[in-house]
């Protein structure tokens, strides 16, 4: 998803007084009193609408306001949510959902299958231009429609009654159940968006079916979250109001935790996450991201392959995770981070594919930038590394910087952009080399692999390899586990050794959290889940 490649997105935002003014914060080293939990997000979100959301910030908001056919449960396996069960065809193509009895939105309307047929076929509608549309593509001729080749009546989804949810697949694909825990998967509510377009930015017309419901939007400020008396499992959610506090700077996000006025927050100054983790003021949380360096494939000096395998092969990961963050991130041999199964459940697939590029291997680095004609760096052109404005992101900027001058003899420029130019560059190829980040939309290893065929939206090096698509379409039409493992393996192998990228570390989701804060449920892609959250008195 675009924006998943902003994690660790802080702009220099509103000061901490300002914010105290506006919010109208308690004050003193206690918990707020009740059933009520203050959590701070790192960025406001961009939309609550689920089809065009593409930030962690909305996808965090959204899964409290909304429900799709099925969650993430702790062990990122989808359950049962607002569907209570299904039926999958021998061949993997159809599915079958029965939704739950006498579920409701917020404002006390059924909910049914009818919304789901309808969110899907918007979410996939050119006129709506969705960002998520890509995630819908696995419907047959949802691409087609997408693109404008085939009628909206051709889609592979249809309410067979209110209860009912007949869904066709454009071919079989084994972490469908998972797609639909997704954002862009979840209902909406047909009347409330066909009657105003700005439904999702204010809170009496937002209107969802998941354990809470907004009260307040405060534009950069903060958000309310109340229970919701029609959600299907009210009786089971312990918190009566969940605060929002929308802070860009993690310094504010810090100070106001450490003087009580936070029991929970995401955003954290990287240089204080030792500090606090000692202090047991901070849970590290395994976290499906990676971040990693993009070539330009199609540019000098970076349409050559050896000049990328150089540049990759002089980063030292085990110095940028462990001396410079030091949030337990994992220094990156590969792209597909840790924590998704392989062929058998009980087997990692990284763990299966092991390391598949070197360490700070200097001497091959230098000797492939010789072989590219460019010994010691002579010769070598001015070049810019570009990356999203944070903390985080300028320091790991300024590392790789000195790694390359040091190590390759090279002069890398450094530029910075805020998140919509960054982007833009991004998805026009405006680059040469860049900084740039994904985190999984579902636990499958497919979430990473499949950005790199041709053409695809979040190609940003415009890599184009016919073998590279052939596999990844093996991989995701193959119903045998070994056959699709051993695709998808193949794929990242020629990936990493193509140099596409230089993956450096994969990411952890270190989170603030007061000892009092229990039930809280972090899905593996970074989405907190608060509907058995409570704190403790």
């Amino acid at each position: 998803m675009q924006s998943k490649k902003i994690i660790g997105l802080f702009i220099l935002g509103l000061l901490c007084s300002a914010i105290l003014a506006m919010s109208g914060c308690t004050t003193g080293n206690k918990p707020a009193a009740g059933n009520h939990i203050r959590y701070a997000l790192s960025a406001e979100p961009e939309s609550i609408d689920p089809r065009m959301s593409t930030s962690l910030s909305g996808s965090a908001v959204e899964a409290q306001l909304f429900e799709g056919l099925t969650t993430l449960d702790a062990n990122n396996r989808p359950v049962a949510a607002a569907a209570e069960r299904w039926q999958i065809s021998p061949d993997g193509r159809k599915i079958t959902f029965v939704l739950r009895a006498g579920i409701k939105w917020s404002n006390g309307e059924p909910v049914t299958a009818q919304d789901f047929e309808y969110a899907w076929k918007t979410g996939l509608s050119p006129e709506l231009a969705s960002p998520n549309a890509y995630m819908l593509y696995c419907l047959k001729n949802g691409e087609a429609y997408a693109t404008k080749k085939a009628d909206v009546s051709q889609v592979g989804v249809r309410a067979k009654d209110e209860r009912t949810l007949e869904v066709e697949l454009e071919r079989p694909t084994a972490y469908f159940l998972a797609l639909t825990a997704f954002h862009a998967f979840y209902p909406i509510h047909k009347k409330t968006v066909e009657a105003n377009e700005k439904w999702a930015n204010q809170p009496q017309t937002l209107i969802g079916n998941g354990p809470f419901k907004l009260s307040t939007w405060v534009k950069s400020s903060r958000m309310e979250l109340v229970k919701n008396e029609h959600y299907w499992d009210a009786a089971k959610v312990k918190s009566a109001k969940i605060e929002l506090f929308l802070l860009d700077n993690a310094s504010t996000a810090l100070a106001m935790f450490d003087s009580g006025q936070l029991d929970m927050g995401d955003s954290i100054p990287p240089t204080e996450v030792p500090r606090l983790v000692k202090e047991g003021k901070v849970s590290i949380h395994p976290f499906l991201g990676t971040f990693y360096v993009s070539f330009n494939v199609t540019k000098p000096p970076f349409d050559n392959a050896k000049v990328r395998q150089a540049f990759a092969l002089a980063i030292n990961r085990q110095a940028i995770a462990e001396t410079l963050l030091r949030g337990g991130q994992i220094p990156a041999l590969a792209f597909v981070p840790p924590g998704l199964a392989d062929a058998k459940p009980d087997e990692d697939f990284r763990a299966k594919g092991g390391a598949l590029l070197k360490d700070h291997d200097v001497a091959t680095a230098r000797k492939l930038m010789a072989e590219a004609g460019f010994a010691d760096g002579a010769g070598f052109p001015a070049v810019t590394y570009l990356y999203n404005t944070s903390e985080s992101n300028k320091m790991v900027a300024e590392a790789l910087q000195e790694m390359w001058r040091k190590n390759l003899g090279v002069q890398v420029t450094l530029s910075n952009q805020e998140w919509k130019v960054y982007w833009d560059s991004l998805d026009r190829h405006q680059f040469q080399l860049a900084r740039e980040s994904w985190s999984g939309d579902y636990p499958d290893p497919m979430t990473f692999l499949d950005l790199f065929v041709t053409a695809g939206s979040n190609n940003s090096p415009d890599y184009r390899n016919p073998a590279y698509d052939r596999l990844i379409q093996t991989a995701q039409s193959a119903l045998d586990p070994v056959t699709r493992m051993q695709a998808l393996h193949q794929a990242e192998k020629i990936l990493i050794e193509d140099a596409v990228i230089a993956p450096v570390f994969f990411q952890t989701n270190p989170v603030m959290i007061r000892p009092q804060v229990k039930g809280v449920v972090r899905s593996i892609l970074g989405v907190p889940y608060l509907k058995d959250a409570y704190l403790e008195k």
